[in-house]
């Protein structure tokens, strides 16, 4: 299709854009930062997931004059006071090294019981176009597992169990499984019912 209207998603990590242009459907193509030639590391330096969402909006936008959303997820840990939220991607001391991150967070609660290990991920979307900002949320509620189970997802997906599904982790999910229930899908959803009022 040739007429589908163009968007930027700020990022390049290769699962979200593949997960979110599944989401999105066909009404929009949407581009990557790479294919805009943007190379930057844009720094995430905010208090809080939609600040980091808001600075990479902004900078796209700034520097590239395009309309742009971009997303920040935090899993938030009710036994770790919110852990890892903002830090959930360099959790383990590196930047996007999932197996790092989950390591650390099984480690941390080793000693916790099944009931207190309740936890939530959540998804912030900023969207700017037209020279105005728009903010969208999702939200899922799960339990973080004693151990790995499944080889699909990314990030922490194989230790979160939703408490909506049948028992699976997310990364024992489709693709399609997952974004029916999962935070990044429910905001995609609010931002694409947004956008299709246009």
């Amino acid at each position: 299709m040739t007429d589908r209207k163009k968007i930027v998603f700020a990022t390049n990590n290769a699962h979200k854009l593949e997960e979110l242009r599944q989401i999105m459907g066909d009404q929009y193509q949407v581009l990557s930062l790479a294919d805009i030639n943007c190379h930057e590391d844009i720094p995430e330096t905010a208090p809080n997931i939609e600040g980091n969402a808001r600075i990479k909006a902004e900078y796209v936008k700034q520097h590239y004059g395009y309309d742009c959303f971009s997303d920040d997820t935090g899993l938030e840990i009710d036994a770790l006071g919110g852990e890892p939220g903002v830090m959930s991607a360099r959790y383990g001391g590196v930047a996007h090294d999932s197996e790092r991150n989950i390591d650390k967070v099984l480690r941390l609660m080793a000693d916790v019981p099944l009931e207190r290990r309740t936890a939530h991920f959540r998804t912030a979307i900023c969207l700017i176009r037209d020279g105005e900002e728009h903010l969208f949320e999702g939200r899922v509620d799960g339990h973080i597992l004693t151990e790995r189970h499944g080889t699909g997802g990314f990030g922490y997906d194989s230790i979160f169990r939703p408490i909506e599904g049948d028992g699976r982790t997310f990364a024992q999910m489709s693709g399609e499984e997952k974004n029916a229930i999962s935070h990044r899908g429910r905001a995609v959803a609010a931002l694409t019912a947004f956008l299709r009022q246009e």
